[in-house]
């Protein structure tokens, strides 16, 4: 990357002079390193999936064109990561005068300290180097936050230590943002920071300098802006102030994933399993598109506040349940691996119920039946994948026809079927293996053998479940199916006694 330099040999300034180091703003800096990246075809930002078309080129045209960045999206959008990500921009080691607070470009310094220090050794000046991973600083936009932790504040500390005047300007105590100068200075959720204090960033973004207290003191700061926030339709707490969001050059927005495969990816990328995890328990393909059609389907639902948006964490979290509800399972059981069942979901619930914010409906609903409501709804969805809807088959079928009449039967039959969340492999398999016709429907119909046939034949259970073909009951430890009338006929005679 252009830019990188050997600092060993550079120790005062005369040296950095003699090396023909031209300062360059921090603008600049990203623009140069950007260019010869697309140059090269060189991917920018690695590990975003799913903005290859959309954000991203924003990022990069807004990089190209110099411009300090607002990031406007939902919670769990890589705002953040995007901003993080920036750094890898940056030259990797730029020359500071050795001991300044503000990073001083030793060509071209703006504090007191610095001046003094060059006034006084000039070319002997000592220089330091900072690395690119030194030149990023973030702070989280909270109520709280005041001018002083911003941009600064007379320390009547240091003015006594020193024996010097209020009227001196090396009695301030300089706030985050002169201490980002040269570097890129990231505002997360910046509603939230009060009016007022959205009032004092207007002169650094708009002319580059600041004013503390009424000082005549005028710091050119250099510095690249990256804003996030949610839409400012979403939340009471605030609002990006009129002006500032006019002073922002460039506002871009971020999205969810658009397809299954995207979320499936960032979902395998993000999740942290142990190595061991890994190695022990198989997450089918089934499973993983189940998982991320709950997120999608929580982002449409009518329970769910879709202003306040449905995380990626939500997959991401999920799937880690997931693995650990089989990876449990197989300990108990004292077995060596496990494969996740469509049961094992009763152990993403909890990941689930802590992700999404509710509206009134859904409170009153309750989060642990919103929770399974999204299940049903990406088992439904999923199924209807892999096989003929029930629904479009009952009008004008006899038994003889029906695809589904010989599974019917059986449990018409009084027969019934549990599925324990914990129970060993052996176990499963063989309750899924006495329902009549399930495993030759889900072979005809997928083309599916062996082992890979069972996720499909619980998928086939659940799946006639929700269309009410068969009855479901949630019992303590699991599942049991039986035939809809008993269930209904059960229903009733409880209904009776009470």
């Amino acid at each position: 990357m252009p830019g990188h330099m050997q600092p060993s040999h550079i120790q005062t300034l005369g040296q950095l002079k003699a090396s023909g180091y031209q300062s360059k703003s921090i603008k600049e800096e990203l623009r140069n390193n950007l260019v010869h990246l697309l140059q090269q075809r060189q991917k920018v930002f690695e590990g975003i999936i799913g903005f290859d078309d959309t954000v991203l080129p924003d990022i990069e045209r807004a990089v190209l064109s110099r411009h300090n960045i607002l990031l406007l999206g939902l919670r769990g959008q890589a705002k953040t990561r995007i901003a993080r990500l920036l750094v890898n921009l940056l030259d990797e080691y730029i020359p500071v005068v050795a001991g300044s607070e503000l990073n001083d470009d030793p060509l071209q310094p703006i504090s007191r300290y610095a001046k003094d220090l060059l006034a006084e050794h000039g070319d002997n000046t000592p220089i330091a180097w900072l690395h690119r991973h030194e030149r990023y600083i973030e702070k989280l936009a909270t109520p709280d936050v005041s001018v002083a932790d911003l941009i600064g504040d007379v320390d009547p500390i240091k003015a006594a230590t020193l024996k010097l005047p209020y009227s001196d300007e090396r009695v301030i105590h300089f706030g985050l943002v002169p201490h980002a100068h040269r570097c890129i200075f990231v505002i997360n959720e910046l509603p939230d920071l009060q009016a007022r204090i959205q009032v004092s960033l207007f002169n650094i973004l708009q002319e580059g300098d600041i004013q503390i207290r009424g000082f005549k003191l005028r710091l050119p700061l250099d510095i690249q802006f990256v804003f996030t926030a949610n839409p400012e339709d979403y939340t009471n707490r605030g609002s990006i102030i009129t002006p500032l969001k006019d002073r922002i050059e460039s506002q871009i927005l971020t999205h969810y994933p658009k397809t299954i495969e995207i979320a499936r990816l960032i979902t395998r990328q993000e999740a942290q399993l142990p190595p061991a995890q890994k190695q022990a328990v198989r997450v089918p393909d089934l499973l993983e598109i189940l998982l991320e059609r709950i997120a999608f389907a929580a982002r449409q639902s009518e329970w769910v506040d879709t202003k306040s948006g449905v995380s990626a964490r939500l997959s991401i979290s999920g799937y880690e349940n997931l693995v650990s509800t089989a990876e449990r399972r197989m300990l108990l059981n004292k077995e060596n691996t496990a494969t996740c069942r469509i049961t094992d979901f009763w152990g993403v619930v909890p990941a689930i119920t802590g992700k999404v914010e509710l509206v009134y409906e859904g409170e009153q609903e309750g989060p642990y039946q919103v929770a399974m409501h999204l299940l049903g709804k990406a088992v439904k969805e999923t199924f209807l994948d892999h096989f003929p809807n029930p629904d479009k088959l009952r009008k004008g079928r006899d038994r003889d026809t029906d695809p589904y009449g010989v599974i019917r039967a059986w449990f018409a039959g009084s027969n019934t079927i549990e599925l324990l969340i914990d129970a060993p492999e052996k176990e499963y398999r063989k309750a899924l293996d006495k329902v009549a016709g399930l495993r030759k429907f889900v072979e005809q119909n997928l083309n599916l053998h062996g082992d890979e046939a069972y996720p499909y034949m619980e998928l086939l259970l659940h799946g006639l479940a929700e269309f009410n073909v068969v009855s479901k009951d949630i019992l303590e430890a699991g599942l049991s199916f039986r035939d809809v009338l008993a269930g209904m006929l059960n229903d009733t005679n409880f209904d009776d006694e009470d």
